[in-house]
């Protein structure tokens, strides 16, 4: 599950900064549709997520091997 997060959260920033990308070559050319001005909070959202969920994993694994290790006594 972990490496699929993390693959996950690195497509997740190629798509995220092509559409970050989009808009400002859109904002060259005039006012942009909505929703391109909107399509790169989808990416954000999800990077968010797995990103803080990489974040916590080694303070889990942490808190779950001294739990383990409060057990075994």
């Amino acid at each position: 599950m972990s490496t699929w997060i993390r693959q996950s959260h690195r497509w997740l920033s190629m798509a995220f900064t092509l559409t970050v990308s989009a808009n400002f070559v859109a904002m060259t050319r005039g006012e942009p549709p909505v929703w391109i001005v909107y399509a790169p909070l989808p990416p954000l959202f999800l990077l968010l997520l797995t990103g803080l969920y990489m974040f916590v994993l080694p303070y889990a694994a942490k808190w779950r091997g001294a739990r383990e290790a409060a057990g075994a006594e």
